[in-house]
């Protein structure tokens, strides 16, 4: 890296030397305890402006302490956690009483028919959930009172312990990280600045949803505590299996049953979709597993444009018991026929294959 390397530069090349031979991942290499500090030492200088100024303009002796280092602060550590992250376990940079005061999210479970959820509905959500205490308005103090700041912590929310050569942050064990104590709670909420109560949401499901879709209502979570901010609500959705449609994306597909003199002559066929009854011809000669596409009669999708398509995969349906009078025709039909056994098909695949190629398998 060069003298004019740039700060993400410098930040990037840290971290990669930081996570490398960090003692965490080498316990008991004095070596590489000692390249980590070496390397923390190097970012505590390139990283202040005046410090790399000096050192550009001196070398070490600019920015070397009376001690005869560089003036390297083991507390420092703390913050470079917005350099490593969590990877270590290092506390994060941003504000941790906020983070603890944002209340916590709900989950609810909703099941859908297979219509409700192809065209949308409304459905009713019963959730217990934390709100703001109405006796102290969210403060959790008696009669409204605001809390006080923490002495131990003076309301950072986390107190500092040194480990070895380097110090690291944890939630202050008084105020359990909220920065704040209060000195007489509120009789009904005992502090905590929320109370549980039951509700029932109106929930609006868009059309196209799919079984496992999940929607979050923002804010409709528990309340934060002590006037934070409020969580989601996940609402997780099951869709009930239809006793005729089974889906398959924005696509329906329908198993469909046709006489065999159907198949063999042809004709007219009337099927159900989710959008009402069509029609649709069967030229004579049709094999059981050949596939019917119906345009626009299936599900619509959830961005609104247009619907998928509704494929009819027909069968051929054998009477397994018949009056006197079609077995009679049925036999001669046979003898119009032959009495061949049957002969293996070279140009069609049968209903089996048909069945796999349209199912994907």
């Amino acid at each position: 890296m060069g003298r004019n390397a740039s700060p993400e530069q410098i930040k990037g090349a840290y971290r990669k030397a930081a996570v490398q031979h960090h003692p965490d991942k080498n316990p008991g290499d004095h070596h590489a305890e000692e390249k980590f500090k070496e390397a923390a030492e190097a970012y505590s200088v390139l990283s202040d402006p005046d410090k790399r100024a000096r050192f550009d303009r001196f070398g070490v002796e600019g920015v070397r302490g009376a001690g005869g280092g560089t003036g390297f602060d083991p507390t420092q550590f703390v913050d470079f956690a917005d350099i490593l992250g969590d990877l270590f376990g290092f506390a994060s940079g941003g504000d941790t009483r906020a983070s603890r005061r944002t209340g916590e999210d709900l989950k609810a479970d909703v099941t859908l028919s297979f219509e409700d959820a192809a065209f949308g509905t409304e459905v009713s959500v019963p959730i217990q959930r934390y709100e703001r205490c109405d006796t102290c308005r969210g403060h959790g103090g008696r009669g409204g009172a605001v809390p006080l700041t923490c002495t131990t912590c003076r309301g950072q929310g986390r107190v500092q312990y040194r480990q070895g050569f380097f110090a690291v942050a944890r939630p202050c064990p008084d105020c359990e990280g909220s920065g704040e104590r209060i000195k007489d709670p509120c009789p009904d909420c005992r502090g905590d600045g929320r109370t549980r109560r039951a509700r029932t949401l109106t929930v609006a499901i868009p059309p196209g949803v799919d079984d496992g879709a999940r929607l979050r209502l923002t804010g409709e979570g528990n309340a934060g505590r002590r006037e934070g901010r409020p969580g989601d609500l996940y609402v997780f959705i099951s869709v009930a299996p239809h006793e005729q449609f089974r889906r398959d994306g924005v696509d329906v597909v329908l198993t469909w049953a046709i006489p065999f003199h159907v198949a063999a002559l042809g004709g007219t066929l009337r099927v159900p979709t989710l959008h009402g009854e069509a029609t649709f011809d069967v030229p004579s000669g049709t094999a059981a597993g050949r596939v019917f596409t119906l345009k626009g009669k299936g599900i619509p999708r959830l961005d609104g444009r247009g619907k998928g398509d509704q494929h009819v995969l027909l069968t051929v349906r054998v009477p397994k018991k018949m009056t006197h009078v079609q077995k009679e025709t049925v036999e001669k039909l046979a003898e119009a026929f032959g009495s061949e056994s049957g002969t293996p098909t070279k140009d069609e695949k049968g209903f089996f294959d048909r069945l796999k190629d349209f199912l994907g398998q």
